[in-house]
């Protein structure tokens, strides 16, 4: 399959690495690592994203830390088992590298895909609306990645009135949020969160509306700055 022509589920990160390669698996005797990947926001801060790519690519370019790449991919989950419990893990998973082009922006992503859970909506203590999204998007073989999403203001009072299985439409760029997760009554651990961050979103009947190509691009989407739930920090 043509990955350009796919629409449900396409990225473009582009940033510098920033871990050691680590092999992860093998898929008919291909071998795929793993790695990090330090991508800027808009705003100068930036998001440490873990991806996962095939030896094929790594050897070719001989990929160290400290390299810059531009890459073309999906947003995948996978479940692990960690500490006798499945854990919901997610990578970006690189199809394509590219050279020589002009990055806008470093960081898009287009989904299409169908609410697995109810939206979770609530306000800040600074009368923030936001709503945490779970949405479910096929992949080939009959697979699918669940994909952890959040929306703000206006997308968020939309958000928090979809039904499980209705399917939308969503860009916005992946972002990484550390948080700590209480082990016992007085230790706590550092976590890191992956998720998107919601910059456009619609209903399934709305989406020839939503264009993917406008939407993502190999320069990235272009944010409406004026909106307010665009690339917040």
């Amino acid at each position: 399959m043509n990955f350009m022509a796919e629409k449900n589920n396409k990225v473009f990160v582009s940033g510098e690495i920033v871990t050691e390669a680590e092999f992860s698996h093998e898929v008919y005797g291909e071998g795929f690592y793993e790695m990090n990947l330090l991508v800027k926001r808009l705003s100068g801060q930036g998001d440490i994203l873990p991806i996962t790519i095939s030896e094929r690519l790594i050897s070719d370019r001989q990929l160290k830390v400290g390299d810059t790449i531009n890459a073309l991919g999906q947003f995948r989950s996978y479940n692990k088992l960690v500490d006798g419990k499945s854990k919901l893990m997610l990578t970006v998973f690189i199809r394509e590298l590219l050279d020589d082009i002009i990055v806008r922006n470093p960081n898009s992503i287009v989904l299409m895909g169908y609410i697995c859970k109810p939206p979770i909506y609530r306000t800040t203590p600074f009368n923030r609306e936001i709503a945490d999204l779970l949405i479910a998007v096929n992949r080939s073989y009959n697979k699918s990645d669940y994909i952890p999403c959040i929306a703000w203001g206006r997308n968020a009072r939309f958000a928090k009135n979809l039904a499980v299985g209705e399917k939308i439409a969503v860009s916005g760029r992946i972002q990484s949020r550390e948080y700590q997760k209480k082990i016992t009554d007085d230790s706590m651990k550092i976590m890191t969160a992956y998720e998107v961050s919601i910059s456009k979103l619609v209903a399934y009947e709305n989406a020839e509306n939503f264009d993917v190509d406008e939407e993502f691009s190999l320069f990235g989407v272009i944010p409406n700055t004026q909106d307010e739930s665009v690339y917040l920090d």
